[in-house]
């Protein structure tokens, strides 16, 4: 986001335009809704480590299924410094 922002200031005149404007807002969109995904994942893949370590439960996932843990997701600073590249 830091990158556009610098387009942004480089060329004034992008500011104005309406099509950069819903860019960015998708931008932001897409950034919320990615967001959103990985609570949502790391709270089920909570809630399903919980109920395979949990008696009765523990009996069928474990000894029947071989259900294992789960790993939550977790961002690096690699990808976090890794920025998508736009085009315009």
């Amino acid at each position: 986001m830091s990158r556009l922002l610098v387009t942004v200031e480089r060329y004034p005149e992008l500011r104005s335009n309406e099509n950069f404007l819903a860019l960015q807002s998708q931008l932001e969109g897409t950034e919320n809704r990615i967001t959103v995904a990985r609570r949502d994942y790391n709270m089920s893949v909570q809630a399903y480590n919980t109920e395979i370590r949990t008696f009765p439960s523990l009996i069928a996932a474990r000894f029947i299924y071989g259900a294992k843990p789960m790993e939550p997701f977790k961002a690096t600073a690699a990808n976090a410094e890794e920025a998508p590249t736009v085009e315009f």
